[in-house]
């Protein structure tokens, strides 16, 4: 079997997902989700890959960078040096990150592949044919945002996962809730 992507987003209800490279929300229990779901294998001799493309990786805070018990993948064309960090790998395109990920060294490696934003990346994920799972965090609140969660294709279908609760979340005031959807077209 071929490399799945998940893709794990929180959206506002006007689908925004950042202002000024940052989140527009500071949600300690959804933050949580998020590094449960990224982080955690079924195999303990294996780590999940997080997926990002460069504004997002400038969006971690330097104490956090690499995030850590992940294989930290950032996609861009900048002459970066990721030399200095463990467990963090520059690819200049999403292809050549899947082809990273299919040869043997990942595939021994590597359990899940999750994608983190931004939004370019987001979209070109959910289009192409590695397309999986979206695990989606709708925030019950529109907030002011310069970067948006593109259009949900036509091709999913929501199912219920045992790791993501299930009822309305709530957390200074602001609720959400866990959704996670999958690709029905026969492409995955």
């Amino acid at each position: 079997m071929g490399v799945k992507l998940n893709l794990i987003v929180a959206v506002s209800e006007n689908m925004g997902i950042g202002k000024n490279g940052d989140l527009p929300w500071r949600l300690r229990n959804e933050m949580a989700h998020f590094s449960r779901l990224t982080t955690k294998t079924n195999d303990p001799s294996k780590k999940n890959v997080v997926l990002m493309g460069r504004l997002t990786w400038d969006s971690i805070p330097a104490k956090f960078k690499p995030l850590p018990n992940r294989i930290n993948f950032v996609l861009t064309k900048s002459n970066l040096d990721f030399s200095s960090y463990e467990n963090a790998h520059k690819f200049d395109s999403l292809q050549s990150a899947i082809d990273a990920l299919e040869s043997d060294k990942y595939k021994a490696l590597v359990e899940n592949v999750w994608v983190i934003g931004g939004a370019s990346v987001y979209k070109e994920a959910l289009l192409s044919k590695y397309f999986y799972r979206l695990y989606l965090t709708k925030v019950q609140k529109s907030f002011d945002c310069d970067t948006f969660f593109p259009s949900l294709p036509e091709n999913l279908k929501e199912i219920s996962e045992a790791n993501v609760p299930t009822e309305q979340q709530e957390e200074k005031g602001i609720t959400y809730s866990y959704h996670v959807y999958e690709n029905i077209s026969e492409a995955v």
